[in-house]
């Protein structure tokens, strides 16, 4: 497994794709490689995908591809939608998608980037919100070409020998050389022995599933390749693995995440997700065309020598609010929430409003709301603009604010207080 860490991928565009060996690659899996390789951070090893391409263009026989999902929260946001877009483009190739749900291990808890124990959920809540998930991800995915798995099928019945057994497959030795158990050992922070259990039980839905090839983010990189090396201990030729980048959230600094407040649910209104997007920075923007829009990298690039060349950021902005709003709604929805989100933000505002320069804490790191209004002469007190908040009186950029927590990155906003207050603020 330490070979396989070395397998970077060279790059994520086509003209960077070199044949493994010396037999030209087809159009189709040259086409196939570039789909794959767009936006990624690894494809490991690049040189056994092609092969498992050649093979399935020669046999007709499509690719098997796992996405596994644990079931922490009821909704799945837009940063999940990185893998799940990737899935979909492979899915459009012919290859077999596995949306796998992890009703399993979820009861123990993935270990991926904590400096601490993970709370393992009750088997009500993972019902709950496994209930939600598939159909969120058929909003991504085509439902008619998904299999949809729980991981219990085959975890349960593994029982206490089978555990066992599947435990003597990996020494702990090489599980301490998981960044985050290394870590939290050397600092003297305590780790669980079941955590242990999560990369391994990962990993055993790979041989379960058979896959060729398992997606996650950069997080999961270690739990990806024990789904190799199980698949190797148990006979069977072991899966490529595609890591995707994080997405960054609407604060411009941590991953999108719920429990970070800095997320777009997919399920959230047209009107709420179309503003939510452009309320992200102009720089950030770049990085969300590039793992959530369905428009090439040649029209990406395009778009991006435009705004270079003097054109308002805002344009490109709004294109992409308009395309994820499109994808989760319709094209008529993201077209009515357009026009809402320019009868808001104009409707009521004057001409002349105070502009205010604010500068961000050492780093960019995004300010918060209360402190804004504060900063900006909007409000006389944290505690008073807390207050606003909780009463509906403020508005950014035409949007009710109703959380305290809401951060914001570097960019121009319209706040607004009341009917009457309103200040133009540039933070930076």
């Amino acid at each position: 497994m330490t070979a396989d860490l070395s397998s970077r991928v060279p790059g994520t565009t086509a003209a960077n794709v070199v044949p493994a060996e010396s037999t030209p690659l087809s159009d189709r899996v040259r086409e196939a490689l570039a789909v794959t390789l767009r936006g990624c951070d690894e494809l490991i090893p690049q040189a056994d995908w092609v092969k498992k391409l050649q093979h399935s263009e020669q046999t007709g026989q499509a690719l098997r591809i796992k996405l596994g999902l644990d079931p922490t929260a009821p909704d799945i946001h837009i940063g999940h939608t990185v893998v799940l877009n990737k899935m979909r483009q492979l899915q459009n190739l012919g290859h077999q998608v596995i949306f796998l749900i992890g009703d399993f291990t979820s009861l123990i808890g993935d270990p991926s980037g904590r400096n601490s124990t993970r709370p393992p959920l009750t088997p009500e809540q993972i019902k709950a919100n496994a209930e939600t998930y598939y159909k969120q991800a058929s909003l991504v995915l085509d439902p008619a070409k998904t299999e949809i798995r729980y991981n219990s099928e085959w975890s349960l019945p593994l029982g206490s020998m089978g555990m066992i057994q599947l435990a003597a497959k990996y020494t702990v030795a090489r599980m301490m050389e998981r960044n985050d158990f290394h870590q939290r050992f050397t600092a003297g922070t305590p780790i669980s022995v079941h955590e242990f259990l999560y990369p391994l039980m990962q990993g055993y839905d790979s041989v379960a599933l058979k896959s060729d090839l398992e997606l996650g983010g950069t997080d999961q990189k270690f739990n990806l390749l024990m789904g190799r090396h199980l698949q190797a201990e148990y006979g069977q030729e072991p899966q490529c693995i595609l890591t995707m980048p994080l997405l960054v959230g609407l604060d411009g600094v941590d991953k999108m995440s719920k429990s970070k407040n800095n997320y777009i649910g997919i399920t959230e209104d047209p009107n709420t997700m179309f503003a939510k997007v452009l309320s992200i920075s102009d720089t950030l923007m770049w990085d969300w065309y590039t793992l959530l829009s369905f428009q090439t990298e040649a029209q990406i690039s395009a778009l991006k020598a435009d705004v270079a060349a003097g054109r308002n950021p805002k344009d490109a902005k709004v294109a992409l609010a308009k395309e994820i709003t499109a994808r989760f709604h319709s094209a008529a929805a993201a077209d009515a929430a357009e026009q809402d989100f320019i009868n808001r933000s104009k409707g009521g505002v004057p001409d002349d409003i105070p502009e205010v320069s604010l500068p961000l804490a050492e780093g960019g790191a995004p300010l918060g709301i209360g402190a804004l209004l504060k900063s900006a002469n909007l409000a006389p007190s944290t505690s008073e603009a807390n207050r606003l908040i909780d009463g509906g009186g403020v508005r950014v950029d035409g949007s009710a604010v109703s959380d305290r927590g809401l951060k914001l990155a570097a960019g121009t906003y319209v706040v607004q207080v009341g009917k009457r207050k309103f200040a133009r603020v540039t933070l930076g």
